[in-house]
């Protein structure tokens, strides 16, 4: 891949103006403090000039010092008249702060080539992704650049010509790299083109101060978001490897970190489904707002969206981690946010709902969750000798299995409709989605729903593949009366917690239900279905053999192996695919407990422990 440590370094050589090497950057950019870092390792110059102002050199240097904690340049605002202050993140990974860091490594005079002459023209910064220099190389990326050039101006050519001026007064025997924005460097270089003049120039600026920010405040006032940046102070010194401090690679750190939060402090799990989801919604967050790669914001709104509330927190938390800063500094402290130096920012509310160890307010008459009067004495009340289930949780579970019958004969109409344009009647009604489409055809289309004839059988959801064989409860029940479905499940072992004396609470991994009941043989023993290679499939296979109707939904995260459908076929049935995505998660939620009772005798006092 262009621009890697192991291949050849980009040839900049039409940037080369006899003593003067010209090195154009896109400010705060990690990519371009890697680029940086490489030329000057390699080429090693007496003197390299950088396009920041002279009156911040003495802050900008012990700034610079300071590394790997972050420092806050700040100096009154004069422009605007007003009280107003400016502020200047100094970052690892800013191009400018790299080149200062690693020329004092190597010795060399650094020059702030910047006069301070005046205000500073305000440059849009539309720049291309600096990601795209891992695919398509520094060189490529600055010629495309400049293909378009910004329009100038009056403003930006004495700004230009003040910068040459001072590049002109360095050392004339040293060879010289000069760091300036990708905005600025035509402008530069046609003012190098002729002698300048001195500038009326800014001797020193009043009120310039170093501070010390906060750990919690960088999150919001950093360009790349803080994890990133350590990322990048912990890999620059090897020099072997860049792809190690790769955006992707950083990112998909943050998100695995993130969920060992997530799930230590709620209890929950990000499943694999969700992980592609938030890779796509990240993605085209990036692409909506012209970027390759999505920044702390965007990661933030991604997790919100796709899992919660309490796991966005954690993804912004772990991005905001930058272990080197210190809440203590030989500095003041300050905490500032974004807000305070950011003219364009963007907000996002976060209620995380965590367990809280507090007593809470209940109403009054509430009466409390029972309790054991000592450790073992619901465990002792055990017998085993049979097993039964709560019915109020089947008349829940019934009802969602009709839902999810129900909704795989919609699936399937939807998938058998038939759109054509309007001659003598409306059909089924208008297709306002086709209608649009060839509204230049000025044709009206109408929908047609084929009916389907066959019913749903059986129902299998799986929410957990269980590769790791976390559900180690497997079981079979039959229906109680010609309503109430037969069951196999598989499930974390519920007498391992007991809410009750003989009750157990467990957690479906997968289950499958089949009408009419009290016809279902031991899933889980049967030898015919030792051809699957997964509980989920046992269930499958189970489903399709004791349907009775053309239909079989399957829920789960991927659809079944092809291989089924051929079985299926053979049996004269069709598996019916629902992602499990496009069910609401409250709703899975609610019907992924189960409550196992030691016994029918449990069931007139399990209502006084259940919740």
């Amino acid at each position: 891949m262009p621009g890697e440590l192991d291949l050849p370094l980009p040839d900049l050589g039409s940037l080369k103006r006899g003593r003067f090497n010209y090195f154009p950057v896109v400010p705060n950019r990690l990519e371009f403090a890697i680029e940086v870092r490489q030329a000057i390792l390699r080429d090693r110059p007496g003197v390299i000039a950088l396009e920041l102002p002279v009156t911040l050199r003495d802050a900008w240097l012990r700034a610079v010092g300071r590394l790997p904690e972050m420092s806050l340049i700040f100096y009154p605002d004069e422009a605007t008249g007003e009280d107003q202050a400016i502020y200047v993140p100094i970052e690892p990974a800013d191009p400018f702060t790299e080149a200062i860091r690693t020329g004092l490594e190597i010795g060399a005079d650094i020059t702030f080539a910047d006069p301070d002459a005046g205000q500073r023209p305000h440059l849009r910064d539309d720049d291309p992704d600096s990601y795209s220099i891992r695919h398509i190389g520094l060189a490529r990326y600055i010629e495309a650049y400049r293909v378009y050039p910004q329009a100038r101006s009056e403003e930006l050519a004495r700004h230009a010509a003040g910068i040459a001026w001072k590049l002109q007064g360095t050392n004339p025997d040293a060879a010289v790299l000069v760091v300036l924005s990708l905005n600025l460097l035509d402008p530069v270089l046609d003012a190098m083109e002729e002698p300048q003049g001195q500038p009326m120039v800014r001797v020193r600026r009043d009120g310039v101060e170093l501070l010390h920010p906060h750990p919690e405040s960088l999150a919001e006032i950093t360009i790349e978001y803080p994890q990133l940046q350590w990322r990048y102070e912990n890999f620059r010194q090897l020099m072997t490897d860049w792809k190690l401090i790769d955006r992707r690679h950083a990112q998909l750190a943050v998100l695995r970190e993130a969920e060992k939060e997530y799930e230590a402090s709620t209890g929950e799990r990000v499943a694999h489904w969700q992980r592609r989801l938030l890779a796509r919604y990240t993605r085209n967050l990036a692409l909506g707002g012209n970027q390759l790669s999505a920044g702390i914001f965007d990661l933030t709104v991604a997790a919100r969206g796709i899992a919660d509330d309490n796991y966005a927190w954690d993804v912004w938390e772990t991005a905001g981690k930058y272990p080197p800063q210190k809440l203590e500094s030989d500095l003041l402290t300050v905490r500032i946010s974004g807000e305070e130096m950011w003219r364009d920012t963007r907000r996002i509310r976060l209620r995380r709902r965590l367990p809280s160890t507090k007593q809470r307010l209940r109403p009054f008459g509430l009466k409390p969750r029972k309790k054991e009067r000592f450790p073992g004495e619901w465990a002792s009340q055990l017998n085993g000798a049979g097993i039964c289930s709560y019915p109020p949780e089947d008349l829940v579970i019934e009802d969602y299995g009709r839902f999810l019958k129900k909704k795989g004969k919609s699936i399937l109409s939807e998938e058998r409709v038939r759109v054509e344009p309007f001659t003598t009647s409306i059909l089924d009604g208008i297709d306002m989605r086709e209608t649009i489409r060839q509204w230049h055809e000025k044709r009206v289309y109408v929908r047609q729903f084929q009916k389907i004839h066959g019913e749903v059988g059986s129902v299998v959801v799986i929410f957990d593949e269980d590769r790791d064989n976390r559900y180690s409860y497997m079981t079979t029940w039959l229906g109680e009366n010609r309503n109430e479905s037969d069951m196999a499940f598989y499930s974390t072992f519920p007498f391992d917690n007991l809410v009750g004396p003989g009750i157990g609470r467990a957690e479906y991994g997968g289950f499958l239900m089949t009408l009419p009941p009290r016809r279902m043989y031991d899933v889980w023993q049967d030898a015919d279905y030792e051809f699957a290679e997964s509980k989920s499939e046992r269930l499958l296979l189970a489903s399709l053999d004791y349907s009775i109707h053309r239909y079989v939904v399957y829920v789960a995260a991927r659809p079944p192996r092809s291989i089924f459908k051929t079985i299926a076929s053979r049996m004269g049935r069709t598996i019916i695919y629902i992602p499990i995505g496009q069910l609401s998660p409250v709703s899975l939620k609610k019907i992924r407990v189960v409550h196992v009772l030691d016994g029918y005798d449990k069931r007139q006092i399990a209502k006084e422990y259940l919740w």
